[in-house]
């Protein structure tokens, strides 16, 4: 794609503005770092563009809170005060599933997860954000937590400008068949290898 021109412009009857603006589904996947990392750049540069957004982390423990999280709930605080950028909501695992739970319900893992997938579907379908962010969702299908099929279905013909983001390893290949863009985070060298634990800044 030199100088960011496609290298095919396909004959589907759309202007290129409306080709350039179409609402994406987007997969980072494989076994390497990085794929929630690049997630939430693309939230954070969403956010720049005025766009709601919703971030759904669907395996991490709702206690522990990481570094984009604080920054983009901030930028989101930000916005109530001053219209800059836009809203931002954030939802974790378990109690945070703030429409739904109380803090320190316990449930198992499958029902929670059945349970975001079916918020993130009604959101959707009522056109709620711009763009959501469905972190480490492809442990969800991969675990039969949720029926593949149905999530390809929802993802492939939700209504309106809808961006979408799913993260995790192992993605289902019906979804990387729907996607619109795909990267494979591939590993090739970790400081986990030879026994150094995560770091402030780096991991969270």
């Amino acid at each position: 794609m030199p100088q960011g021109q496609p290298l095919v412009v396909p004959q589907d009857g759309l202007t290129t503005r409306q080709r350039r603006n179409r609402p994406l589904l987007v997969v980072n996947t494989g076994d390497g770092k990085g794929k929630s990392t690049a997630a939430f750049g693309l939230a954070l540069r969403g956010w720049n563009q005025g766009w709601d957004i919703g971030v759904f982390q669907f395996v991490k423990s709702a206690k522990w809170r990481i570094g984009e999280q604080t920054v983009l709930e901030r930028l989101g605080e930000l916005h109530e005060q001053t219209g800059e950028g836009g809203p931002v909501e954030w939802h974790k695992m378990g109690s945070g599933w703030s429409w739904a739970r109380k803090p320190g319900t316990e449930t198992d893992h499958e029902a929670e997860g059945a349970e975001g997938w079916a918020e993130v579907r009604r959101r959707l379908a009522e056109e709620r954000h711009d763009l959501y962010v469905l972190d480490e969702f492809t442990y969800v299908i991969e675990r039969g937590w949720v029926d593949a099929d149905e999530v390809v279905e929802t993802l492939r013909d939700r209504p309106g400008h809808q961006h979408v983001v799913v993260t995790g390893r192992r993605a289902h290949p019906a979804l990387l068949e729907v996607a619109d863009l795909v990267t494979e985070m591939q590993h090739v060298k970790h400081p986990f290898d030879r026994g150094q634990k995560g770091q402030r800044g780096i991991e969270w």
